[in-house]
């Protein structure tokens, strides 16, 4: 007749006992911390609170930055627009009178870049827009147009051939001073003044 030896009972179901523990811990830390931290997935917004959310979002856009530089994904990858010409820089002080404006323009081909940056004294209503090659007189592209406006930045890559710019209005009551800076591949700008064009190279 064989004898159970209580001590090895009791050794089992402490091992199973600690086995659960572990599974159990592993559990609340896959729901409240990896889970979170690795993928974004907060069901309980543990991750929130302990800041862990934000390494999820991270990781998320590392990996979809991952995948569409893998080969065979078929995302377009960083486009590259070599120039025959260095690159030049314009800066402009224009002093728009009560109730009138000025429009001033930069000639860029295709792909080429533009980064600008404008300030006003007072706000101004302003409209960065575009007159393509060959299209019908008048006509225009607008890119962005706000009222009251103190100042704007940004980049702009010229989606075909043409005349790329600005045209700022004065509402107010005063004269306004608005300074535009910028830097591309331009070689000629367009001031249009109410007798004509005013034309300016760039070497």
């Amino acid at each position: 007749m064989t004898t159970l030896d209580p001590s090895a009972s009791t050794s089992r179901e402490r091992l199973a006992i600690a086995a659960g523990a572990a599974i159990l811990v592993a559990g609340v830390l896959l729901v409240t911390i990896i889970m979170p931290a690795e993928y974004a997935v907060d069901p309980l917004g543990t991750g929130a609170r302990l800041g862990l959310l934000a390494l999820g979002e991270t990781g998320k856009q590392v990996e979809a930055l991952n995948a569409s530089a893998a080969p065979g994904s078929g995302a377009q990858g960083a486009t590259v627009v070599p120039q025959s010409r260095p690159f030049v820089r314009d800066t402009e002080n224009f002093i728009i009178q009560p109730g009138q404006g000025m429009e001033y323009k930069y000639r860029l081909q295709k792909g080429q870049a533009l980064l600008y940056t404008w300030k006003a004294t007072a706000p101004v209503n302003f409209e960065f827009h575009a007159e393509p090659d060959g299209a019908p007189r008048g006509y225009a592209q607008t890119y962005e147009k706000r009222d009251a406006t103190l100042e704007s930045s940004g980049t702009l890559t010229a989606p075909f051939p043409g005349i790329h710019g600005w045209y700022w209005e004065n509402k107010t009551a005063s004269a306004v001073t608005v300074t535009l800076q910028t830097a591309g591949f331009y070689n000629l700008a367009h001031e249009f003044l109410a007798d004509g064009v005013k034309n300016k190279t760039f070497d």
